[in-house]
């Protein structure tokens, strides 16, 4: 099963196309690029379902995918605690240099946006209970 994760935003979205092995792609849109960019993953992936967390306008993104792709089954996940597992897998996967070593990971902030990283754990968690 191939899924693609979404954590929707006013201003960004995460995505992250993710299969029971694997993350296949991850990416960070601007909240306008979304119908464009959701279709040609779909496509290009084989996607079975898109995982929307259920935070910021998540009602509004279900229903813009839905209208878009409308043979295409939509979920809503619980996106609790998704920022910060994200938060603590982006400074897994980018080292801290300099300064940052000495800081707790819990307490940094990453330099730049981390969105796919929810978008991944959102499609972990729809995927771990399928």
């Amino acid at each position: 099963m191939i899924v693609l994760g979404i954590d929707p935003g006013r201003e960004k979205c995460g995505l992250a196309v993710v299969s029971e092995e694997t993350v296949l792609q991850r990416q960070v849109a601007k909240r306008g690029e979304l119908l464009s960019v959701v279709p040609r993953f779909v496509m290009e992936y084989n996607v079975d379902t898109v995982v929307v967390g259920d935070g910021t306008g998540s009602q509004q993104f279900v229903a813009e995918i839905t209208d878009a792709l409308p043979d295409l089954s939509v979920v809503v996940v619980d996106e609790r605690h998704s920022t910060e597992e994200a938060r603590f897998r982006y400074w897994s996967d980018h080292k801290a240099k300099g300064w940052r070593r000495l800081v707790p990971k819990t307490m940094q902030v990453p330099p730049e946006p981390y969105d796919d990283y929810v978008a991944v754990i959102l499609a972990e968690r729809f995927l771990a209970k399928s």
